[in-house]
């Protein structure tokens, strides 16, 4: 069976199916509140069985002496234990199916599933300490975080654990992070915890909330303008650094080329009057000194 279904109708009780016991034991009651209150009242408290006193012994009254209060009083035990049968399925149906009033039928169930009393105490005790260590998480939203507040606080009722509206507030207060304290001093200077609706306190939160997204995106959007803009100055930067480089260089290979020609030329200029000197034959040196007379007789000598 379609527990959707059956939860989107306000003429059929809710459904249950053996899972999540807590859950449909809240809707129930509301269920049967909505139908009759006195159907809530036996279920919780019992049916008061018709009974009559004689000589100050109380007894069941016999059917033939009902009046129409006592009727009415067996008719709506009755009609309890109708609608908790057409709200569960066959194998809770077995469980309760031999109980005489719709209070054992309903304590059979909340036994089944939520224990004696020694286990609801041991239940309570894991979630008093859930409440008390509780604390909203790293990136989580005031609607994640409050839906688990309200698992948590709703769990503890349904076991007979309830808190004061005024506790809840300052409790969902103290959980939030350090970033939220200005904004839970302004809250706990302007408002009367003790009266403030939970829903209220939520309200106003998510609202500071969507504020405080809207300012740091335009803060990311800032911080990437800036970023962008160095990261393009830089570039400029560095490309001009390496202009700068590569116009050094240039200058330094053309000034150590015109040093090469410069050399070439001084050392040509050196080298051209050694050059354009001829050898001179030290045996015509010598005769470019003597007389003609003094040739005559050399060259005799030689023949």
């Amino acid at each position: 069976m379609n527990i959707g279904l059956e939860g989107s109708s306000i003429t059929r009780p809710p459904f249950f199916d053996g899972i999540n016991y807590s859950f449909w034991k809240t809707r129930m009651t509301i269920f049967l509140q909505s139908l009759d209150y006195q159907l809530c009242h036996i279920i919780v408290n019992g049916p008061r069985m018709p009974t009559r006193t004689i000589d100050g012994i109380v007894s069941p009254k016999p059917e033939n002496e009902y009046n129409d209060n006592d009727f009415r009083m067996l008719q709506l035990n009755s009609k309890a234990k109708h609608v908790l049968f057409c709200a569960v399925g066959p194998n809770e149906f077995n469980r309760i199916s031999s109980c005489d009033s719709a209070k054992e039928m309903w304590d059979l169930l909340e036994v089944t599933y939520e224990g004696t009393n020694q286990v609801k105490e041991s239940k309570i005790s894991m979630r008093v300490r859930e409440y008390e260590l509780f604390v909203m998480h790293d990136n989580e939203n005031i609607s994640d975080m409050f839906t688990r507040f309200t698992t948590i606080i709703n769990s503890l009722k349904n076991l007979g654990k309830s808190y004061a509206n005024q506790e809840l507030v300052r409790k969902i207060l103290r959980c939030l992070p350090k970033s939220w304290t200005p904004k839970v001093t302004a809250i706990e200077e302007a408002k009367d915890l003790s009266t403030l609706p939970l829903e209220q306190l939520l309200g106003s939160l998510m609202t500071h909330e969507t504020t405080m997204k809207n300012q740091e995106n335009v803060e990311v959007k800032k911080k990437k303008a800036i970023a962008f803009k160095a990261s393009k100055e830089n570039s400029e930067s560095d490309e001009d650094g390496d202009v700068a480089l590569i116009t050094s260089q240039f200058k330094r290979f053309l000034k150590n080329q015109r040093g090469k020609k410069n050399f070439k030329m001084n050392y040509l200029q050196d080298e051209e009057p050694s050059k354009r000197e001829e050898p001179t034959c030290y045996e015509c040196k010598i005769q470019e000194r003597m007389s003609k007379p003094q040739k005559e007789r050399a060259i005799q000598e030689k023949e």
